[in-house]
């Protein structure tokens, strides 16, 4: 009996060191797994429609008014059209495109608070006035000619739309007028990718990291994030020359701070700073609403007659005896 009590005390020592070394394993195990797991990030995730009547700068008739009221916005939204295609030399209004069928500015509507700009600093919702330097950069810039691409804009040549006062692919995203603002978000632990419909760009925003040296410049600028709590904090610089939205130069600096506020909402807020360009920096704030449509490829001469119609001026010029234009 005493052999067999001394065997069960034994037993029950090996089982307890047996589930020490268990627990031990299963805690190693998990420690490791916790290592290895990256921190649970905000989901960022989706297709995103920033598209709205509220303009980036607020109107003159609204030059004292920080909000509309909701008959105001209402009129607003109804002549939306009209108010953008003013904007055009009447012969670019003979366009095929610029019509309110294809643009689908009816649907457009003003940002829910009922803001009269985009633009919530300075607190008249305007740009900052530019430097006197700004125009002598313009000025010095090469004249269009449709015989150089290198001359035309980059909307003209189909490698960003930065034009009509916005910015797609590249920070600030500042919407379209004409509505077609549609993004998509993919994130990964260390990348953060922003896909845009107009002119299917895809900027990717390294996560932790550091800039590119100054020497180096892309058409969507260098974008390093980092997560500031719930938000998404992303700092872009090294712009091309050619990127120049709204006539900025090569030291424009984009700071954006992208939070999900609601399963269909993102707040979208931007810092505008360019020491040769504006005296003070700008901000905006822009609301993004989830949306179930799809990206389709964005084509710029999909349906367009323009190729026919230069084709067809050149071969008439040449029966005329007209010499090219070189």
């Amino acid at each position: 009996m005493q052999y067999a009590s001394i065997g069960n005390r034994k037993s029950v020592q090996w089982r307890r060191i047996g589930l020490g070394l268990a627990a031990a394993t299963v805690m190693t195990s998990a420690t490791l797994v916790a290592q290895r797991a990256p921190a649970r990030q905000p989901d960022l995730q989706g297709t995103w429609d920033n598209a709205t009547a509220t303009p980036l700068v607020r109107p003159k008739p609204f030059a004292d008014r920080s909000h509309f009221t909701r008959e105001e916005a209402d009129a607003f939204e109804r002549d939306n059209y009209n108010r953008i295609l003013s904007g055009f030399a009447a012969e670019d209004r003979l366009a095929s495109d610029l019509n309110e069928t294809y643009q689908e500015t009816a649907d457009l509507k003003v940002v829910d608070d009922l803001r009269t700009s985009l633009i919530v600093d300075p607190p008249d919702g305007q740009l900052p006035p530019p430097l006197p330097q700004v125009q002598a950069r313009i000025d010095a810039r090469p004249k269009r000619n449709y015989d150089d691409p290198e001359t035309l804009t980059l909307d003209e040549r189909c490698l960003m739309a930065v034009g009509s006062g916005s910015s797609s692919g590249a920070p600030p995203l500042v919407p379209n007028p004409f509505g077609q603002n549609l993004y998509q978000i993919v994130q990964t632990p260390d990348r953060v990718v922003i896909y845009a419909e107009m002119v299917h760009d895809a900027r990717v925003n390294r996560l932790n990291g550091t800039h590119l040296p100054p020497s180096v410049r892309q058409w969507t600028g260098d974008s390093i994030g980092h997560w500031d709590a719930d938000t998404l904090v992303v700092d872009t610089t090294n712009f091309r020359r050619e990127t120049h939205y709204r006539n900025s130069g090569e030291r424009l600096h984009v700071v954006e701070r992208f939070t999900r506020t609601a399963p269909d909402t993102l707040r979208y807020q931007v810092t505008v700073e360019d020491p040769d360009t504006w005296a003070v920096p700008w901000t905006a704030a822009i609301p993004f609403k989830a949306t179930a449509s799809q990206i389709f490829e964005y084509a710029c001469h999909e349906g367009s007659h323009t190729i026919e119609y230069f084709m067809r001026g050149a071969r008439d010029e040449e029966r005329r005896g007209v010499k090219p234009n070189r």
